[in-house]
């Protein structure tokens, strides 16, 4: 198998569902590259589904701190190495203070509790880190809203603004930041709008769906307007499940409300111009 092994294809047919046969000769044409030979599996519309690596969940636990006055917010991970470890009152009250320094400003909390990881690590006996962390200031006028998920393996902060004072008391409103923290928890936006999706990103996709798009049509191709087209759809598509506020808003029933519309429609409910300024979105081990 040209020094391809049985763990190599098993690993890719883990990651797209295709095949084991395709992503053997996948394998053999990229020597053995799995990056390429997933691309080249989406290529051919033979990948169902590509299960990220860095989604494989480490272990630990999420945590967010809110001050007081809900004008600052943090967010950390703190990871260990099993699951019976995460849970223990002692592992959680560690993340506890974890996230409390960083609410109170401490930009490099690693390194300022090297002391307390090493009595955490005495204590459990396992490898603890304090993986990354952050901390949002209310800028302006609008709401924090912060969501721990699944028990503390996922955990978001949202800022939203908004221009009247009065607007941030208004049900309506409160609801709809709530909401998107929910959204976020659930959907895992990477980008807020397509204007942050990187250019080399949108052309790898763009490559992509060019490659399928050849593939399913090569015993009749299709003119290069039409082939335009259906990229054009594929990218919207795409925008959708990546791009928060194009995302279909996982309450709406009817699976056809956007995040962009939604906003506005609770806009013109309290008479307001409301905005989602940014998000944050922690996974256990994920990137």
């Amino acid at each position: 198998m040209a020094g391809i092994t049985v763990a190599q294809i098993t690993e890719l047919r883990n990651l797209t569902n295709a095949g084991m046969m395709d992503c053997k000769k996948a394998l053999i044409d990229t020597k053995g590259d799995m990056e390429a030979a997933i691309k080249i599996l989406r290529e051919k519309g033979l990948a169902i589904q590509v299960k990220r690596a860095d989604k494989e969940a480490n272990q630990g636990i999420v945590k967010a701190a809110v001050s007081d006055s809900r004008c600052c917010i943090a967010l950390a991970e703190i990871n260990c190495e099993t699951d019976f470890v995460a849970k223990t009152d002692g592992f959680k009250d560690f993340a506890d203070k974890v996230a409390k320094k960083v609410l109170a400003g401490d930009e490099n909390v690693a390194e300022s509790m090297k002391d307390e990881v090493v009595a955490i690590v005495a204590a459990t006996g396992e490898n603890v880190k304090i993986r990354r962390a952050a901390c949002f200031k209310l800028s302006g006028t609008g709401l924090l809203e912060s969501y721990i998920h699944m028990g503390g393996k996922v955990g978001v902060m949202v800022e939203v603004s908004c221009e009247k004072a009065e607007t941030i008391k208004e049900p309506a409103f409160v609801e709809m930041v709530h909401d998107l923290a929910l959204q976020i928890a659930a959907a895992a936006p990477r980008w807020l709008d397509n204007t942050q999706v990187p250019a080399d990103v949108i052309a790898s996709e763009n490559e992509i769906y060019r490659a399928q798009v050849l593939e399913q049509n090569k015993d009749k191709p299709k003119p290069a307007n039409i082939v335009e087209k259906i990229l054009e759809g594929k990218i919207k598509k795409f925008f959708g499940e990546v791009c928060l506020v194009d995302q279909v808003f996982v309450k709406d029933e009817s699976k056809t409300q956007t995040i962009s519309q939604l906003v506005g429609e609770v806009s013109r409910k309290v008479n307001d111009k409301i905005f989602i300024r940014r998000f944050v979105r922690y996974q256990l081990g994920a990137v």
